[in-house]
């Protein structure tokens, strides 16, 4: 780890105020907590421990910057990846938690510049360490294969790379999950090539194309991609929809609201099939009561509840009615609610408090959410000063319960409330 500075600063100040970690509940730190050796094993940093530990509620410290490991090759280089990790991505700024694994997750693709890229990242706070899981395949443009599409191969109707890796990749919006019970992390890789055209340049027949949805998964542990076909009936796949993981039914829904596709769908990973749950607004119809694309949101385990925010409006869709309702619905202008947006405003569940935090990376601003006064809280956290850097990413890390911002390798951490 290096610059120290700024982690030896907050320490001192964290120190005269006599901050203390409170305990953590058994069952949480138990759900929270790897239960078995992850490749690759990465050593704790006595430092960052002290540093999260002595955080008080609504304080905020600078951990320093994070080291980056993992196989890098030629592209990763030639994007400067091994010295700035994956940064933040136009409409893929979602990280997603693997609690087994007690690290958080990230794929997805720019809109165009620097780069599209398939690769995956891990980020593991304990050890401030970035972990490259997938090196990218050869960048891909706008709407094709790149310059050099010799990595890809079109084999049972899929265009892939030759290491296994999705060769047409699209952004994330809020359509990245990770599914403890299979261990993958998943992706609806949604985007709309010509792909016929594509299948031929690579010498492929388009006549035997695979036309079921782009639902890809990576498997973190062994770093491999696979395309996960699905049968029978199924929603579509349209753009900047919601894929979310359910603990209350042990899998992830997929959500989408607009000309492309309406619908609340059940994915059941281990039968590779698709149940519309037949979801309906409350008090309206769904097109009215359900979030628009674009949306962010989170599973909010304690109410068995979504929670969603599209522009200035929040959502909740309860899980066991299959109901969404509107619950909040404020004026453009409105400043007592932040906008939600998938390319600028990740929203994440933070179970310390059982409130939502939302992160505006345009403003710098972290607001917090009850779900139960249906009230939003702009915040002012004590200490360090959040980073303001363009390419940002964020995650709640219910292990050391904390909201992380990263700025490239730099590491912000923030306590909202302490369980």
């Amino acid at each position: 780890m290096n610059a120290r500075a700024p982690l030896a600063r907050g320490l001192a100040v964290l120190a005269l105020c006599g901050c203390v970690l409170p305990g953590v509940r058994a069952a949480e730190q138990a759900k929270a907590q790897p239960t078995a050796a992850v490749t690759p094993v990465l050593e704790a940093d006595p430092a960052v421990a002290a540093a999260l530990a002595a955080l008080g509620p609504n304080q905020a410290v600078d951990l320093g910057k994070a080291r980056i490991v993992g196989d890098f090759n030629d592209v990763a280089r030639r994007f400067d990846l091994h010295r700035t990790g994956p940064r933040g991505r136009d409409y893929s700024i979602k990280m997603v938690w693997a609690p087994e694994r007690g690290r958080a997750l990230f794929a997805g693709a720019n809109h165009g510049q620097p780069h599209r890229l398939n690769d995956v990242w891990e980020f593991d706070l304990g050890a401030l360490t970035w972990v490259l899981r997938y090196a990218p395949d050869n960048p891909r443009s706008y709407l094709g294969l790149g310059d050099d599409p010799s990595d890809v191969e079109y084999q049972d109707g899929v265009l892939r790379t030759r290491r296994g890796g999705p060769a047409v990749v699209g952004h994330t919006w809020w359509g990245l999950a990770y599914h403890p019970g299979i261990k993958r992390l998943l992706w609806m890789n949604t985007w709309t090539p010509d792909f016929d055209k594509l299948i031929t340049q690579v010498g492929g027949d388009p006549g035997t194309r695979y036309k079921g949805l782009p639902l890809w998964s990576f498997d973190p542990e062994t770093a491999r991609w696979e395309l996960l076909r699905t049968t029978g009936p199924a929603p579509r796949a349209a753009f900047a929809g919601m894929l979310e993981y359910i603990d209350s039914i042990g899998d992830v829904v997929w959500h989408a609201n607009n000309w492309q596709s309406q619908g609340t769908w059940r994915f059941d990973a281990r039968h590779l099939r698709w149940q519309d749950l037949g979801a309906k607004g409350q008090g309206g119809s769904f097109q009215s009561q359900a979030p628009t694309p674009e949306q962010v949101g989170y599973y909010d385990p304690k109410r068995d509840i979504l929670v969603v925010q599209r522009g200035r409006s929040t959502f909740h869709f309860d899980v066991k009615q299959r109901t969404w309702a509107k619950v909040r619905s404020e004026p453009k202008e409105a400043t007592e609610v932040p906008v939600g947006h998938d390319a600028r405003t990740p929203f994440m569940y933070d179970p310390a408090s059982g409130h939502g935090l939302l992160v505006d990376f345009r403003a710098n601003v972290v607001w917090a959410y009850d779900p139960e006064a249906y009230a939003w809280s702009r915040l002012e956290p004590a200490g360090a000063p959040m980073p303001q850097g363009k390419k940002l990413l964020a995650y709640v890390d219910p292990r050391h319960q904390v909201l992380v911002v990263i700025d490239g390798v730099k590491i912000w951490a923030y306590a909202y409330k302490r369980g």
